[in-house]
């Protein structure tokens, strides 16, 4: 998995019991908090970094921020928190209450009027299905269920039973009218609309817009290891330190990174899996086929925004070498290193596009660069 780079103290801390818990205060600040004490009484006080931890979203939410006191951090840092379950509550496929539940049950007979903001979350959604050609595609619920992901009981399905579903699969089907902000279902039929792979980069989007605007300067947003964001630095330093494994040789950094005011996601088949008759099963779906992917091991995106970072690594998992590089020749803010199942000397073994370095040579000693949009 990629993770932040951090002292041990605070990366132990991380992997404690996953509720919301009282601040840590992380003891590199408190040399800062020392130093500032012999500075002149007029003098700003230093600030100091704090830590604290939330489950949403079915993984573990990490918050790293810096603030003058204890009390401010508590504060914005929860704050972050609600707005990260309030957006859970908006759009969770496991919540018959949320409002993407509520348009999967009823956009089948007629339109549906919603909010504007989960009006902008499908209008971002079935924008990453057209340009990638349906690589990403909300509608993917029922094979979640059909091959055991949706309660974790793997399973392969028959051929038939996969063909039954296709009615019920493709972005298609879903009308978007604007002038009403309204959702349809053109073919009349229930959907299942899974948000699994672009929602937790919009909520954190959402809980950093609201972090600025309380003043907040420096902090690193964690959901769960696969979507991040930094805003600012360290104080001091020149970003916030993330490091990308190569999945290929195991023990080796592919990339190290300082991140500034953008976002990082990352695919992987490393925790949600399962294994039937010696054979793995991922849960990143290619849609169109209908099965999970496979012979890709990892997609890393950087991106200004959480929401197309989350996007785009599942896209660029789902695609091949060549399809990902027709997309993404338009899109140079975009940031791709996607590594795949094949020989070493396969040149799309390893595919860096717009990537800073040379993440791709497993003999390159690779040294931090900043990233920032």
């Amino acid at each position: 998995m990629v993770g932040v780079v951090m002292d041990a103290l605070t990366a132990a801390r991380l992997s404690l019991a996953p509720a919301r818990r009282v601040l840590w205060l992380v003891p590199c600040a408190l040399a800062l908090a020392l130093t500032a004490l012999q500075a002149p009484v007029h003098a700003q006080p230093a600030p100091q970094r704090f830590h604290q931890s939330h489950p949403a979203m079915g993984t573990i939410w990490t918050i790293d921020l810096y603030a003058s006191d204890q009390a401010t951090a508590q504060q914005q840092m929860d704050a972050a928190f609600d707005e990260i379950d309030r957006i859970e509550d908006l759009l969770s496929n496991y919540k018959p209450s949320s409002e993407l539940s509520r348009i999967s049950r009823d956009a089948a007979n007629g339109p549906v009027v919603t909010d504007p903001e989960t009006f902008g979350f499908l209008q971002r959604s079935l924008y990453w299905s057209r340009v990638s050609g349906g690589a990403f595609d909300l509608t993917v619920g029922p094979l979640l269920r059909a091959w055991g992901f949706f309660f974790h009981q793997g399973r392969v399905p028959a051929p038939a039973e996969l063909q039954a579903l296709r009615p019920a699969i493709g972005w298609q089907h879903i009308q978007l009218d604007a002038a009403t902000r309204s959702v349809l279902f053109r073919h009349h039929r229930p959907m299942e609309l899974d948000p699994g792979s672009i929602g937790k980069g919009f909520a954190i989007d959402s809980a950093v817009a609201l972090l600025r605007s309380q003043g907040v300067t420096s902090a690193f947003l964690s959901a769960g290891g696969s979507t991040f964001y930094a805003i600012g630095t360290i104080p001091g330093q020149a970003g916030w330190p993330v490091e990308v494994p190569d999945p290929q040789h195991p023990g080796r950094v592919a990339a190290s990174l300082l991140l500034r005011d953008t976002s990082m996601s990352t695919g992987a088949c490393t925790q949600k899996f399962f294994i039937y008759q010696g054979h793995r099963y991922c849960h990143i779906f290619d849609p169109i086929a209908m099965r999970p992917v496979e012979g890709v091991l990892q997609s890393t995106v950087i991106d200004p925004s959480a929401t197309d970072s989350d996007a785009l690594s599942t896209v660029v998992f789902v695609l091949s070498a060549a399809a990902t590089r027709q997309l993404l020749h338009t899109m140079p803010a975009v940031q791709s290193l996607v590594f795949r199942q094949r020989s070493a000397d396969d040149p799309d073994a390893c595919s860096a596009i717009h990537w800073r370095g040379n993440p791709c040579d497993p003999h390159t000693l690779q040294t931090p660069g900043a990233y920032t949009p």
